[in-house]
């Protein structure tokens, strides 16, 4: 049975904020903040962020900041000398990684607007220009050209015409490709997409240039030139996480003879220990804009530092959260189900459609990263190899029956199991393991509809109710406990 594959979101910085977290909890309580006490905090935040492959000027620079502000930092009532610390920390990760908000792109300038991608080969600059388009056009409803001037990689200039293709099949035609013009150089081609895009109307040119495997002079002439016909409004360098310094090293070479305004990391789903990430603005001025992760066109995100910090510290990301789930669940089927179950009606047609809502925000392991305090909770379930294909075989089990075994699961007896799991490729066993299951969620909704939800948030022991239910996930062979 395949296993669960955890959220890659998260995997940049799982182990800086397990560091963290090991830090502040280690502080000794007090009315304020020891020299003894933070000193010893930072020799482990340093260590931490050096582990996590961030420059060693700007660890320096970090923890020199933080000492500065928490040794003799009066700890208030209420609050421990590790939340104390953590606070300051959160603030100066906030500020290495760019300042409080996400950098827009600018797009202020007459339509229409030119955006330069630039990078070295195999960054994943090419993609990053679809997926981009595909955020102008669906988010925006922007009309978006791309254009690919990279004559060195015939292949370059036809993967990105299929992902105009494949982002203008998703926005109703609004993202268009530039025709190929054997031949023609990257000069002649940027002239000619600023020409189509202010004939044909659109709102944005989006100029993929080419690259190279390193930084040497022919790739820095030809940005320039193209830089100066263009005259982009954002000119934005894609760098592959996963070679963290290097990623810097490179950022840093583009800024100082091209000339950047902001940065997108791709590759945020790898094993990159997400130091570059911290190190980037401090090295080079130019703020992280964008991240990407995976090849799928929607998979690029808004780079919020306060997001990221609370994550390293393991505070959650609320925010984000909200957001995922705002555009990947179904409100109106959400509220349909709700209805039925404060109602007590609630059937396993009801229990399928939840199942498939879920889905859609990813894996268990990744929500616990968005949520404050679970951080913990989330290392126990590592390595638990939690089995979610349980959901499908769940699903399977479900199609198997008759609509009226759907509607009332009380009629389903011994012959009926075996029919069910004879249909489904399942065990009578599993049968009854998912009857049990949604009779126990039945009777908790039951208690929802009597009690209340602050009632039954009292029954379940208040927030931990949920880690009770996270730890029979881990207990229970992989299986979902509901």
């Amino acid at each position: 049975m395949a296993r669960l594959l955890w959220d890659k979101g998260q995997v940049v910085f799982e182990q800086l904020s397990s560091r963290m977290s090991r830090v502040f909890e280690g502080l000794s309580r007090g009315g304020k903040l020891s020299e003894a006490d933070v000193a010893e905090a930072m020799r482990e935040v340093r260590l931490a962020m050096l582990e996590a492959d961030v420059a060693l000027p700007v660890v320096r620079s970090f923890v020199a900041k933080v000492k500065d502000k928490a040794v003799g930092a009066q700890v208030l009532e209420g609050v421990s000398p590790g939340q104390a610390v953590a606070k300051i920390v959160n603030d100066a990760l906030i500020e290495a990684l760019g300042g409080a908000g996400a950098v827009p792109l600018n797009l202020s300038a007459p339509a229409p607007v030119p955006l330069l991608m630039v990078g070295l080969q195999g960054a994943g600059k090419t993609t990053t220009a679809g997926k981009l388009a595909l955020r102008l056009a669906g988010r925006e409803r922007r009309k978006v050209l791309l254009a690919s001037l990279d004559v060195q990689r015939p292949a370059a200039q036809l993967q990105l015409q299929q992902l105009a293709q494949q982002a203008a099949a998703l926005t109703e035609g609004r993202v268009v490709s530039l025709p190929i013009v054997a031949g023609q150089q990257p000069v002649d081609i940027a002239r000619r997409a600023l020409d189509s895009a202010k004939r044909e109307g659109f709102d944005v040119v989006i100029l993929d240039t080419a690259g190279r495997l390193a930084i040497d002079e022919a790739l820095m002439n030809e940005v320039r030139q193209v830089r100066d016909v263009a005259n982009p409004a954002d000119t934005l360098l894609v760098v592959d996480a996963m070679t963290g310094q290097d990623a810097v090293n490179t950022a840093q070479a583009f800024k100082d003879q091209v000339g950047i305004t902001g940065v997108v990391m791709s590759r945020m789903d790898g094993d990159a220990r997400g130091g570059a990430a911290l190190s980037m603005k401090a090295v080079t001025g130019a703020p992280i804009k964008f991240t990407g992760s995976g090849e799928k066109l929607d998979a690029l995100e808004e780079f919020y530092p306060e997001r990221v910090a609370s994550r390293i510290l393991g505070l959650g990301d609320i925010a984000g959260l909200v957001e995922k789930a705002s555009e990947q669940l179904d409100q109106e089927e959400g509220e349909r189900v709700a209805k039925k179950m404060l109602a007590g009606k609630f059937d396993l047609d009801d229990y399928v459609s939840q199942l498939n809502q879920i889905s859609r925000l990813g894996s268990i392991s990744g929500i616990l990263g968005m949520l404050p305090g679970m951080g913990k909770l989330k290392e126990k379930l590592e390595g638990k190899n939690i089995d979610m294909s349980i959901f499908n075989r769940h699903k399977a089990m479900i199609s198997s029956m008759t609509q009226e075994e759907r509607k009332t699961p009380g009629i389903i007896k011994a012959s009926r199991k075996k029919r069910i799991a004879a249909g489904s490729g399942t065990t009578v066993p599993e049968v009854n393991r998912l009857l049990k299951q949604f009779d126990e969620m039945s009777t908790m909704m039951k208690r929802i509809n009597k009690m209340g939800l602050s009632g039954l948030m009292r029954g379940m022991g208040g927030a931990g109710g949920l880690g009770n239910l996270m730890k029979g996930m881990g207990q229970q062979g992989g299986r979902p406990p509901f």
